[in-house]
């Protein structure tokens, strides 16, 4: 039995998720063979379509799409990640992140249908047929993405194998990082060249050419300071005790070294990002917010188009938006995040170093002399003056949440509460005190549990903009027109006083690294104006799921080996306690605690209210959990005997081991 399990490669080949795209107008599935299957445009439509779901939506994340950066600096959830505990988090016995399974189903789609493309026998339209076919190679480019930033070394597959042994194991070898790079972004340079600008559905409910080449600047930024970041490591090919050597004892970087390399993917980020930014402008921000109940709202006149894009039913209408998730509450396609945005965004709390990242409006840090910063008392006195991304988005008791009342919204909460920092359930727990309003819709139609139906956003072009800037400095140690322009637009867009060299001069990196962990690379402070550079991507990306590979990449955690770090959220021991009853505040009596002791700091803890907490004096880190670890199982089913991991030709991540239930060795 364990060819089947190799590769998790013997999933059923004709497998499609639901999805409520006319293009599922299809006979029923057993009724059709491979023989006559994808013959037909429409076809190819509906298999592509299928494949979405290896993109992030609302749905497919437990906080939704406005809290998957929780475990990073910027959020906490109301319970602490394993990962920052050494020892915590282990090998397991099966499963974990080295499978195939989206892989081969694109694997069986180009298989099957590019010979017939290039035959001339699919019927329907050409334009879009080579539209479709560009749609997989961007969902494999995807899906190999994950697997990079997870597992580093990866195989690669692009065929359907026989269930063979042997040609399962031999296709289980390990390709080093920096090919798995190379092959993603030659997978994304054919989505480019097939698909077209505008997707057939014109909506950007579907993937479009300006979807592949951000994703292709995400994939080469990313790989360029991974090998910039961990260059002489066990993390790169060549470096010291590389576990990919006893295979590659001679390893050539395909540039000729490892800086040629790192140039190579920076350029690629350079190029990518430029098509966009170019082309697809930014969304405008008036700086306004609703207050008042009652009044006659017009979308056209009265919104904020920057808020609005991210908690619209449409999304089409948005030039930043390159691709989103629709739902519908007539096909039962719903979410919750509505009624998460209108109280606790379900236990995902915005951290106090999220909130001190943000600049003074005037484009000061908050500690620099005469910033103008009012300190943080309250939500109301820390959002005064600032970024306008921080006063647009981070939530103060008082504030309207519902604007247009609805019988069937039940789950809404109309005037923003006094942060329930008590509350046991993660439906109605603030867990750092401070909660965003980043997706808020004030339809309290849009509040009945689980039946939201805003769109998610999977794409928006500010990205590029930001990846442009971050590449051109990586590369050349300076910035061009362009960088200074998108930088500046991005600036003008959030608020802030355009002039970044103005803040690049106030910055003292002493300060920024107490609450930033991009701060750092390798356990080292970076100069002043890469930091300023991560600080706005930090900033304009807040709660949309990227910061977690950035900290990565950036190799920003190594300080915590020998520092802990305590995540902190609002000013609870200021004036502020007195939102509470002093009875109810309780700590420094064991497990009975609800809150952190004053005596370790006028900020919450929200990890710290007990001694027994694994994290009680902060989090910590281990260089081996950058990436993770590979099943036992996998090492058994490819070893020669069935039994001895190291006849196996997988090797395991770095820092550990190939026994299930142990933790990170360094």
């Amino acid at each position: 039995m364990r060819n089947k399990n190799i590769l998790a490669l013997c999933i059923s080949a004709l497998s499609l998720l639901s999805s409520c795209n006319n293009f599922l107008d299809q006979a029923p599935l057993s009724s059709i063979t491979p023989e006559n299957y994808l013959n037909d445009e429409s076809q190819l439509g509906a298999y592509s379509i299928a494949r979405y779901s290896v993109f992030p939506t609302h749905g497919n994340w437990s906080f939704g799409t406005f809290g998957i950066d929780v475990a990073t600096d910027n959020m906490a959830a109301m319970g602490y990640d394993n990962k920052y505990v050494p020892g915590q988090w282990k090998v397991g016995q099966n499963g974990g992140d080295w499978d195939f399974g989206d892989i081969r189903q694109c694997n069986y789609f180009l298989n099957t249908v590019e010979p017939k493309r290039k035959a001339g026998i699919i019927t329907g339209s050409l334009t879009n047929i080579k539209h479709y076919v560009g749609e997989i190679y961007m969902v494999r480019a995807f899906a190999y993405f994950d697997k990079l930033q997870k597992l580093g070394d990866f195989p690669i597959v692009t065929s359907i194998l026989p269930d063979d042994w042997q040609t399962l194991t031999d296709a289980s070898k390990r390709k080093p990082c920096n090919e798995v790079a190379r092959f993603i972004i030659q997978d994304l340079d054919s989505a480019i060249n097939l698909m077209q600008t505008t997707a057939p559905d014109g909506k950007k409910n579907r993937l479009s050419k300006y979807c592949a080449l951000q994703f292709k600047s995400r994939v080469a930024l990313y790989e360029a300071t991974w090998l910039k970041n961990f260059k002489g490591t066990a993390f790169v090919p060549n470096g010291t005790n590389w576990p990919g050597k006893t295979q590659n004892p001679s390893y050539q970087y395909p540039s000729g070294s490892i800086d040629n390399e790192i140039n190579y993917f920076l350029d690629e980020a350079i190029a990518s990002s430029q098509q966009v930014a170019d082309n697809i402008s930014l969304v405008n921000n008036t700086m306004t917010a609703k207050n008042e109940t009652g009044k006659a709202f017009s979308v056209a006149s009265d919104a904020n188009p920057y808020c609005s894009m991210f908690s619209a039913t449409d999304m089409s209408g948005f030039s930043e938006v390159l691709l989103w998730r629709q739902y519908s509450k007539g096909l039962g396609i719903t979410h919750n995040v509505p009624v998460y945005e209108q109280i606790g965004n379900d236990g995902a709390g915005t951290t106090r170093g999220m909130v001190d990242g943000f600049l003074m409006a005037n484009g000061l840090p908050i500690y620099a002399q005469n910033s103008g910063y009012m300190g943080d008392d309250s939500a109301a006195v820390a959002r005064k003056n600032r970024d306008g991304r921080l006063w647009l988005f981070l939530k103060t008791p008082g504030q309207v949440n519902v604007l247009y009342p609805s019988t069937s919204g039940d789950h809404a909460t109309p005037i923003e509460l006094t942060p329930l920092i008590l509350s046991t359930t993660a439906e109605q727990k603030y867990t750092t005190g401070y909660a965003i309003r980043k997706g808020l819709n004030y339809d309290q139609a849009q509040c009945a549990n689980g039946g939201g139906f805003t769109g998610s956003i999977v794409f928006r072009a500010v990205e590029s903009y930001l990846n442009y800037i971050e590449a051109y400095y990586e590369r050349h140690g300076s910035l061009d027109g362009k960088a200074t322009t998108y930088w500046q637009q991005i600036r003008n867009r959030a608020g802030v006083d355009p002039d970044f060299n103005k803040t690049i001069a106030a910055t003292d990196m002493s300060q920024e690294a107490k609450n930033d962990w991009g701060a750092y690379s390798a356990g080292n402070l970076i100069d002043a104006t890469l930091y300023n550079i991560r600080r706005e991507r930090r900033c304009e990306l807040m709660a949309e799921g990227l910061r977690w590979m950035d900290l990565k990449r950036w190799r920003a955690l190594d300080q915590m080996i020998t520092t802990p770090y305590h995540i902190e959220g609002f000013k609870l021991w200021g004036p502020m306690q007195s939102w509470y009853k002093a009875t109810d505040l309780k700590y420094g009596i064991g497990d009975a605690s609800n809150v952190s002791d004053p005596a370790l700091g006028q900020y919450l803890r929200p990890y710290e209210t007990t001694t027994t907490s694994l994290v009680y004096n902060g989090y910590k880190w281990a260089m081996a959990h950058y990436l993770s670890p590979i099943a036992s199982q996998h090492f058994l089913i490819t070893a020669t005997d069935g039994a001895t991991a190291s006849t196996s030709p997988i090797y395991q991540n770095p820092g550990w081991l190939t026994t299930p239930n142990t933790g990170a060795q360094y």
